[in-house]
C-alpha cells in the first residue's frame, strides 16, 4: 500500500502559514488511503501558488497557462481512462481567468476531481483582489476596498448542473481529506472549494476569522438541489462546510461508444492510417 509520505517532495516555495501545506497533506493522505500509486495519478494546474501543487507532489503533472488547467485535464482523461485526473488551481485561476472553462467543464461532466484553493486573493502576484474577495476588503491595489460582490462558485456550479459540490477549510484537515476521497471516487466532475488563509496578502480572511465562522450543518440532504443552493448562499457570520450536493449524471465519456467501451485506454490503442483511406478518398 502506498504511504502518504511517498507523494511529498522535500521543499516548497510557499510562505510560512499558508493553507496550501494542509491541502497538500490532505491530498497525499487521501490518495494513499485510496491506494492510488503515484504513477496512476495525473495532476493538472494553471498558474498561481495553488497551481504549484504538481511541483510538490510526486505524481504525473501538467503545468499549463493561467486559467487553462481544465482543458488538458479533460483531454488526458479522454486519452487515458486508467489515470485518476486531478485539477489543482486557485480562485483566480479557476473563477477568474478560467471562468469560461469552469462553466463548460461542468456541462461536459468529465470524470475529474477539481480542488480549488480559495484564498480570496491573488497571492502569486502580490495581493490584488480575486473574484472571491469580500466586498470592502482592502488590498495594495484596491486601496479603498473591493467594490464588487464576490463570485459564488458553489451556486454557479449548482446552476450549471455539477454532480458533486463541496466546501472545505484547510484548517480542518481530517474533514478535508475525507471530502477529497469522496470527490476522487465520484464518477463525474467533482468540485471541492477549499477555503484557505493567505497570511502574507489577505489580512481579512485569517485563521481566526474562519474559526469564528465555519461550521458543519447538523445534516445535509445531498440530493436536494434547493437545500444545496440555500447552503451555497450562506456567507458572512456563518459559513457552512461539507458536501452540499452529490448526484450522479452521465459522464462525458459515456456519450461516446468508442470511449465508453471497456477496452484499453484510447491513447494506447493501435492506429493504422490506412483504415482512414476511404475517408480521404471521399474528399479527393
Amino acid at each position: 500500500m502506498t504511504k502518504a509520505q511517498e507523494y511529498l517532495t522535500s521543499e516548497t516555495a510557499w510562505c510560512p502559514g499558508c493553507g496550501n501545506f494542509a491541502i497538500r497533506d490532505a491530498v497525499a493522505a487521501a490518495l494513499a488511503e485510496l491506494d492510488f500509486a503515484p504513477h496512476q495519478v495525473l495532476m493538472c494546474s494553471g498558474i498561481g501558488q495553488a497551481a504549484k501543487m504538481p511541483h510538490y507532489l510526486r505524481v504525473n503533472g501538467f503545468n499549463g497557462l493561467h486559467g487553462r488547467a481544465l482543458p488538458p485535464a479533460l483531454g488526458a482523461r479522454i486519452a487515458n481512462s486508467s489515470l485518476k485526473v486531478i485539477v489543482e488551481s486557485g480562485d483566480g485561476d479557476t473563477y477568474g481567468e478560467g471562468g469560461n472553462h469552469f462553466i463548460h467543464t461542468i456541462r461536459r461532466n468529465p470524470d475529474i476531481a477539481h480542488f480549488v484553493h480559495n484564498n480570496q486573493v491573488y497571492g502569486l502576484t502580490k495581493g490584488q483582489a480575486s473574484p472571491t474577495s469580500d466586498e470592502g476588503m482592502k488590498t495594495n491595489v484596491q486601496t479603498f476596498g473591493v467594490t464588487l460582490p464576490p463570485f459564488n462558485p458553489l451556486a454557479t456550479a449548482l446552476v450549471m448542473g455539477a454532480g458533486f459540490i463541496a466546501r472545505c477549510y484547510s484548517g480542518e484537515k481530517e474533514h478535508l481529506k475525507e471530502t477529497i476521497k469522496k470527490a476522487l471516487l465520484f464518477p463525474g466532475y467533482a468540485l471541492v472549494d477549499i477555503l484557505q488563509p493567505c497570511p502574507s496578502f489577505n489580512k481579512l480572511n485569517t485563521y481566526a476569522w474562519y474559526k469564528e465562522r465555519v461550521y458543519h450543518p447538523a445534516s445535509i440532504d445531498t440530493d436536494n438541489w434547493q437545500a444545496a443552493m440555500a447552503l451555497s448562499q450562506e456567507w458572512g457570520q456563518k459559513i457552512p462546510l461539507g458536501i452540499f450536493y452529490q448526484v450522479e449524471h452521465p459522464t462525458f465519456i459515456s456519450h461516446f461508444p468508442a470511449l465508453a467501451a471497456q477496452e484499453s485506454p484510447l491513447g494506447t490503442r493501435s492506429f493504422e492510417p490506412h483504415t482512414l483511406a476511404h475517408l480521404q478518398e471521399e474528399f479527393s
